[in-house]
């Protein structure tokens, strides 16, 4: 499969793949356990399990962008800062 149409690398192909996988599984999530039921956290905002996933993507990129600029590549320290970082929002947030 060539992602030249649109200059694309593997690793972002990778990217998008597993947002849409982490998608997919909030919505297996929701199916079995209905309702989620939104928290107040530390933030003060009252979160559902989708919101939070939406915060900790977002988050992550700018991890990510924060990471390129100011290291560079390799980008292994971005995404174990990343991964801890979704676990914080999942549990406090």
């Amino acid at each position: 499969m060539s992602l030249s149409w649109m200059a694309w690398t593997w690793p972002t192909a990778a990217f998008f793949i597993f947002i849409l996988l982490a998608i997919a599984t909030m919505g297996v999530w929701e199916h079995f356990s209905p309702g989620g039921g939104p928290r107040r956290g530390a933030l003060g905002l009252d979160t559902t399990r989708g919101d939070r996933l939406f915060i900790s993507i977002i988050g992550s990129a700018f991890i990510h962008l924060g990471w390129l600029a100011l290291m560079g590549t390799p980008l292994w320290g971005a995404l174990a800062i990343s991964i801890a970082f979704l676990l914080a929002v999942f549990r406090w947030v």
